[in-house]
């Protein structure tokens, strides 16, 4: 016997079936939480190649214009391609998990009320997910903007300059923080949700909690690297950087033209 013959026997035909579009938004915020989470990550470990030397950074940088696949010319406008994607994956990861966040204050003191008396530490992770998602929409969307509309100022000395001399640092501390705890809780979450890996709440906290320390130190170990770098160049604000090597490849096929 079909599905609709056996609801037309029970009498519950003529009853409206749940909407599967609560599941479908479920899955495109947890989706769009994956991709970004991952993505930071990623573009941590770009930040934090300046550990490596300025070189290293500069290369990178370079490598993502296609310096070094279009024969040593660089093309910054391929940065804001991908920045544009990013932004367009946060703005709807943003809009998806909106959904779910109180929208008057008596909802906000209703849920404050029953986590400070459960005492629930994934309902506590959940909250604080709330208050770092909130200061990434307006951190994270400023950062986006300036590297979609300035990509060439990705730099060893132009990206230092902001954290020193223009006296960023304390925005690039704050998004940090907001980004690593926001995404440790999101995957943690995600993987309780899913039931993927096979392991207990108590095993992924710890892998969260592993995670998130270690990104925390080598954020806060290459902030500093970028304030050493920054104080070493505030007589020269502006300045570019560009290793020795790239200046002679550079001179040298300018003096072959000539010739």
């Amino acid at each position: 016997m079909s599905s609709e013959n056996i609801l037309i026997q029970a009498g519950l035909a003529d009853k409206p079936r749940k909407s599967r579009w609560p599941a479908r938004l479920d899955l495109l915020q947890g989706g769009t939480g994956l991709f970004l989470a991952l993505f930071m990550w990623l573009h941590m470990f770009f930040v934090a190649s300046i550990l490596l030397g300025k070189d290293v950074f500069w290369s990178i940088a370079m490598f993502f214009e296609g310096y070094f696949i279009f024969g040593g010319k660089s093309y910054p406008w391929l940065v804001p391609c991908v920045v544009g994607f990013v932004a367009l994956m946060l703005v709807a990861h943003a809009l998806l998990a909106v959904r779910k966040f109180p929208i008057n204050y008596r909802q906000w003191r209703t849920i404050r009320a029953h986590t400070s008396q459960m005492q629930h530490g994934d309902s506590t992770l959940w909250v604080w997910q709330v208050y770092t998602g909130f200061l990434m929409f307006f951190f994270a969307s400023a950062h986006l903007y300036q590297m979609f509309f300035w990509p060439q100022d990705i730099n060893p000395y132009l990206s230092a300059d902001r954290f020193w001399s223009h006296g960023l640092w304390p925005f690039y501390l704050t998004l940090l923080l907001a980004v690593e705890l926001h995404a440790g809780i999101g995957l943690y979450r995600l993987a309780v949700k899913w039931g993927w890996p096979n392991a207990s709440r108590q095993t992924l906290l710890k892998v969260k909690w592993t995670l998130t320390g270690f990104f925390l130190v080598l954020g806060l170990v290459t902030l500093a690297a970028y304030m050493k770098i920054g104080y070493e160049h505030r007589a020269h604000v502006g300045e570019r950087y560009t290793p020795d090597w790239a200046v002679e490849k550079k001179e040298g096929v300018h003096r072959g033209g000539e010739q």
